[in-house]
């Protein structure tokens, strides 16, 4: 079947420009560390999907009707009411590290930070490794 083209695809819009323009100073200050450290752990540029996520690396992936997709690795999006990190396994599996990290909220595959002076960042780019590097 062919890949099909989801509303968050890659994009070419630039992620540090989307960056400068976040509104939120506090926010915009911690989502130019994120830009580093996801750099630093991935070794790939950061790239725009959609309208608001920034992602790192990209691969394809079949969903059970047949469907293909290319989503990326691992990412993040500087939102309103938090910083968003989207991780590609289930966050709750790892509860070791989730015990270390400071404050956050989950989601399935995502982790919720109002403030990175909250977590731990040692554990948070562990996490962001874990999903860099999760099999497909």
């Amino acid at each position: 079947m062919a890949k099909k083209t989801l509303v968050n695809s890659e994009t070419d819009k630039d992620a540090y420009a989307y960056v400068e323009a976040v509104s939120n100073e506090k926010r915009k200050a911690d989502a130019k560390v994120l830009l580093k450290v996801f750099k630093e752990v991935t070794g790939k540029e950061p790239k725009i999907w959609g309208t608001s996520i920034i992602g790192y690396g990209k691969h394809s992936y079949q969903r059970k009707n047949g469907d293909e997709f290319e989503w990326f690795n691992t990412g993040f999006s500087p939102g309103k009411a938090h910083l968003s990190l989207y991780m590609m396994y289930d966050v709750k599996a790892e509860a070791d590290l989730l015990d270390t990290l400071g404050k956050y909220t989950t989601g399935k595959g995502c982790l919720y930070i109002k403030k990175l002076e909250d977590v731990n960042m040692d554990v948070l780019k562990q996490l962001i490794e874990k999903s860099y590097r999760w099999e497909r």
